[in-house]
């Protein structure tokens, strides 16, 4: 037992006398960065300007216009949010 007590010592005493050992590491961690997406502006809608009494034949046209305008809108609302991604 006494043996054992003395190896334990000059063990521990071997770590002791041992100067730590310094190096630097690199850990690559993710930061959130505030998105810089350009504002994208609702348009002048084609039916905006549209009364009772036009004509079905305006309607219909300022409707097909109007489909066309928010398909143009909404790919540039998706552009915007997929460059923040």
């Amino acid at each position: 037992m006494k043996w054992l007590m003395v190896g334990a010592v000059m063990l521990m005493a071997g770590c002791a006398a041992r100067e730590p050992e310094v190096r630097t590491v690199r850990v690559e961690v993710p930061v959130q960065v505030p998105c810089r997406a350009p504002v994208v502006s609702v348009p002048a809608w084609a039916t905006g300007n549209l009364k009772k009494t036009d004509s079905l034949e305006l309607k219909v046209r300022a409707l097909l216009a109007e489909r066309r305008q928010r398909i143009g809108y909404e790919r540039q609302l998706e552009a915007a949010v997929s460059a923040c991604q």
